[in-house]
């Protein structure tokens, strides 16, 4: 049986049985990250931003090592490129005055002209 991923698996790799229940498999949907760590763990929020009042939500909280979460940036890298080679580069949207959605410079960044911050828009 072929794995998507299995181009990168070594031949000596373990298998792992991942379950995944009902609950987990419909997934929460979120449009804003907040992100912060100590140096022994990162913190990640999964919120929701919804039109109207500027009052969000967090639906999950994410808390893994920082090796961790080196990890995930690797593999969120490079899933974003097998995506971009397959669909076309992803442009971040901008509105007025080159900000992000809600006002905020582009994703990653605080409110505009702030520099890099610890929540980005989805």
């Amino acid at each position: 049986m072929v794995t998507p991923n299995s181009e990168f698996e070594d031949q000596n790799q373990q298998h792992i049985n991942i379950e995944l229940s009902e609950a987990a498999a419909e997934g929460i949907y979120s449009n804003l990250v907040l992100v912060s760590h100590s140096p022994s763990e990162f913190i990640i929020d999964f919120a929701r931003l919804l039109p109207g009042p500027p009052k969000g939500k967090v639906y999950s909280r994410i808390i893994m090592t920082p090796m961790h979460a080196k990890s995930l940036i690797a593999t969120l890298q490079e899933n974003l490129s097998r995506y971009e080679r397959n669909f076309g580069i992803i442009v971040p949207p901008t509105g007025p005055g080159g900000q992000g959605p809600g006002g905020r410079g582009p994703a990653g960044q605080g409110p505009a002209g702030q520099g890099p911050g610890s929540e980005f828009d989805l």
